[in-house]
C-alpha cells in the first residue's frame, strides 16, 4: 500500500470515529466501542487517531461540543478580525504570516465560463481526504476535496465550461497544497483566481481573515462586510466557497455553536476544526 492509499485510509478511520462519536456523544462510548467501528484494536485506534490529530480521541471531541464552540466564540468577539491576530504563535500561527490574496477574474472571464482561461488540473491527497487543485496563471481557481474523482472534475467544468484543461501540476497548486502539509517555510504567497459577484468575493475575503483554530458565526460576517441584516446572503455566499481550508469557510457556525453547513460534510467540518485546534493549543504550550 503507498503512503497516499494510506493517508486516505487513515482519514476515512478518522472520519468514521468522528461521525459515530458525533453521534453518540451524549451516552460517551468507550474507547473499545469507538475502534470497533473502524475495525481496529482499541490500542491501534487511539495510536492511529493520536498520531493524526495530535490528540487523543477523548480530547478531539471536547473541541467539538457546543460549550467550546461558544467559549471560543465569545474569545472572538470584538477582535476576531484584527490585522495582528495571533502574532506571535509559532506551527499554525504560521498560517497568518501568509498572504493570501484573491484576484477577481475581469468581467469577461466571468460572463463567458472561462473562455481563453488554461486551467491545470491535478489530484493529490491530503490530511483530509483526496483533493481536486486547479489552476490559471494567475494562480488557485478551485480546491475541492473529491469523493470521486469523475464527478470532481465534472464539478470544475461546471464552473468554467469553455476553459481549455490540462491535466498538470503547477508552482501554484505545490503551493496551496504546502499548507495542507503544514509546510510553510519556503512559502511567501499563495494567490487565488476567483469567478464570483462583488459580494461573494466580499465575503470569501472577510473569511481569509478568521484567524487559525477560532469560529466565528454567519452573523459577525454580515456585520464585517457592512450588512448586519444578511445573514442568509452570507451563508450563501460561504456554500459557494470554491476554495476549500485556504478560504476557511470551515470555521463559520451557528450563532448557537452547533456544527453544520459545510459544503464538503459536516463530518469534514468537524474533522478541520478538531485538528486546527488541536495544533493551536500544542502551538500554545
Amino acid at each position: 500500500m503507498n503512503m497516499e492509499t494510506q493517508t486516505t485510509l487513515d482519514y476515512d478511520r478518522v472520519a468514521k470515529a468522528i461521525a459515530f462519536i458525533a453521534e453518540h456523544q451524549q451516552e460517551q462510548p468507550t474507547l473499545e466501542q469507538v475502534a470497533e467501528v473502524v475495525h481496529l484494536s482499541p490500542a491501534h485506534f487511539q495510536r492511529l487517531f493520536t498520531d493524526w490529530a495530535g490528540v487523543s480521541p477523548k480530547k478531539f471531541l471536547q473541541y467539538l461540543t457546543v460549550e467550546h464552540a461558544k467559549r471560543t466564540l465569545a474569545q472572538g468577539s470584538g477582535s476576531l478580525f484584527d490585522v495582528a491576530h495571533d502574532v506571535g504563535l509559532s506551527g499554525p500561527g504560521r498560517l497568518h504570516d501568509l498572504f493570501v490574496s484573491i484576484e477577481s477574474m475581469t468581467p469577461g472571464e466571468y460572463k463567458n465560463g472561462g473562455a481563453a482561461l488554461v486551467i491545470d488540473h491535478n489530484f493529490a491527497e491530503s490530511r483530509f481526504g483526496k483533493l481536486l487543485v486547479a489552476s490559471t496563471p494567475k494562480g488557485i481557481c478551485h480546491l475541492a476535496f473529491a469523493e470521486n474523482e469523475e464527478e470532481a472534475i465534472q464539478e470544475l467544468k461546471s464552473r468554467f465550461p469553455y476553459a481549455i484543461y490540462r491535466q498538470l501540476e503547477s508552482f501554484a497548486q505545490q503551493d496551496a497544497l504546502r499548507i495542507f502539509n503544514m509546510d510553510w517555510d519556503a512559502l511567501d504567497q499563495v494567490k487565488l483566481h476567483l469567478r464570483g459577484t462583488p459580494f461573494q468575493l466580499k465575503v470569501w475575503e472577510t473569511l481569509l481573515r478568521i484567524p487559525f483554530g477560532r469560529l466565528t458565526t454567519y452573523g459577525d460576517i454580515a456585520i464585517s462586510v457592512g450588512d448586519r441584516g444578511a445573514s442568509r446572503a452570507v451563508g450563501t455566499a460561504i456554500g459557494e466557497n470554491p476554495v476549500a481550508f485556504l478560504i476557511p469557510c470551515h470555521r463559520v457556525v451557528r450563532s448557537t455553536g452547533g456544527i453544520s453547513g459545510y459544503r464538503w460534510g459536516t463530518v469534514r467540518k468537524q474533522a478541520l476544526i478538531g485538528w486546527e485546534c488541536a495544533q493551536l493549543e500544542q502551538a500554545g504550550r
